[in-house]
């Protein structure tokens, strides 16, 4: 009786938890409606709980100082692409709405403002004090007709402290063939004039387009992920890498070539920044920029000599589609003021994808390897997508799977 009493006793504690342990990966969690999904492997100390289902489309996240938590849908639900939620004092959200009738990426909290993005404009809504937006059907649409073609057109965004938004314009090319016949692209690339880089408006003007921006930083393929480090007051950004190597130029790379180039690389960016697309491309072997073969590359010949080296370079096909860097107390010493990087792929050299990385730093940069810090996202077959991170004021991390629709909350405890 006392073994079958313990027994019982045991499987309630189970079913009544939230939280995934991450010292043993074989632990479960249970989610509000009591179904079992599979636990996140995180260093040991930290456990994660899934705060909120059902954000399908959750793309990137904003927290207030008051813990609230934006959350942008990259389509809409129930006619809406923004959720705003809050939580009680025992972490189980008790406030849910949501508005804005556009779906996009980007979403920033800065200095008593929310800023969201579709895939063509920019919005601002007032902040009141308890961190919620005053009017949620009355936007200040600040940025307007940003170039839209239906691929890579995530407009990601971040704030930096003098009331300045920078944005992303991905290309819709990947090597700049505007010519369906030709294997050569145009030199110079006509594209860079509204795709392919880095845009800068100010945080407080309306209807600012292309004329009114400063192209701040070009030569980037398509970023998703991107932040303002404080540090460094220096924007960072993910660049995803170009492909379609061994289908176009099956002569110069094999299909293994295809798997393993060009790397995923990080960015530290200033105005004037040039990263080399669509000229160059950064190998993820030899660590070198490569000429592009659309402009008679090889394969092996080096190029854009004046083009920026990454701070750091990861596998091919990972797809980095968050980043955020760490300034809160709550995690141990060696995770401050570094990088979390959200990938939303899966490397083929690696065999590894759909993961939360970790990249240590040491005075602004990046040093040491790369280190993954949230892994096994699956709930059931669902195949998991992490894409959006964000801080609590707690110091939490905040992670959102835009496939399964979870935002999960890590935290750590000594």
């Amino acid at each position: 009786m006392k073994k079958s009493a313990l027994l019982t006793s045991c499987l309630c504690l189970l079913l009544s938890t939230t939280t995934i342990f991450a010292a043993n990966p074989e632990n479960v969690l249970t989610d509000s409606t009591h179904q079992l999904v599979e636990g996140l492997k995180l260093p040991a100390g930290f456990t994660s709980t899934i705060i909120a289902t059902g954000m399908d489309g959750a793309r990137h996240l904003a927290v207030t100082k008051q813990g609230g938590i934006y959350v942008k849908l990259g389509r809409l639900k129930d006619g809406k692409g923004i959720y705003f939620l809050k939580a009680d004092k025992q972490g189980h959200i008790n406030v849910q709405y949501g508005f804005g009738d556009y779906a996009g990426t980007g979403i920033f909290v800065k200095n008593n403002y929310l800023y969201a993005s579709s895939n063509e404009d920019v919005y601002r809504y007032k902040l009141n004090a308890t961190g919620e937006v005053i009017d949620r059907d009355k936007p200040e649409k600040i940025i307007t007709g940003l170039v839209n073609h239906n691929r890579d057109n995530s407009k990601s965004i971040a704030v930096d402290d003098a009331g300045n938004l920078y944005v992303n314009c991905g290309s819709y090319s990947n090597s700049c063939l505007i010519n369906g016949t030709s294997l050569q692209a145009p030199m110079p690339c006509p594209l860079l004039d509204s795709v392919g880089g880095i845009w800068k408006f100010k945080t407080n003007r309306l209807n600012q387009g292309y004329k009114e921006g400063i192209r701040y930083a070009t030569g980037f393929k398509n970023v998703v992920g991107l932040d303002w480090n404080v540090n460094t007051h220096s924007l960072f950004i993910m660049q995803h890498g170009r492909d379609q190597f061994h289908e176009l130029y099956p002569a110069l790379y094999s299909e293994e070539d295809s798997k393993s180039q060009p790397a995923e690389t990080m960015y530290e960016v200033h105005q004037g920044s040039d990263g080399g697309w669509p000229y160059v491309y950064y190998d993820a072997k030899l660590h070198k920029k490569i000429l592009a073969p659309e402009y008679g590359g090889d394969g092996k010949k080096t190029g854009g000599a004046k083009a920026q080296n990454p701070v750091m370079d990861f596998p091919a096909h990972l797809a980095p589609n968050g980043l955020l860097f760490y300034s809160g107390n709550q995690f141990p010493a060696k995770y401050r003021q570094g990088a979390f990087i959200a990938f939303h792929g899966k490397s083929p050299v690696l065999q590894k994808g759909y993961l939360v990385a970790f990249v240590p730093f040491n005075k602004n940069k990046p040093s040491g390897k790369w280190e993954i810090f949230a892994d096994n996202f699956a709930v059931g077959t669902s195949q998991p997508r992490p894409c959006g991170l964000a801080q609590g004021p707690d110091g939490s991390l905040y992670i959102a799977d835009d496939f399964t629709g979870n935002v999960y909350r890590v935290k750590y405890k000594k």
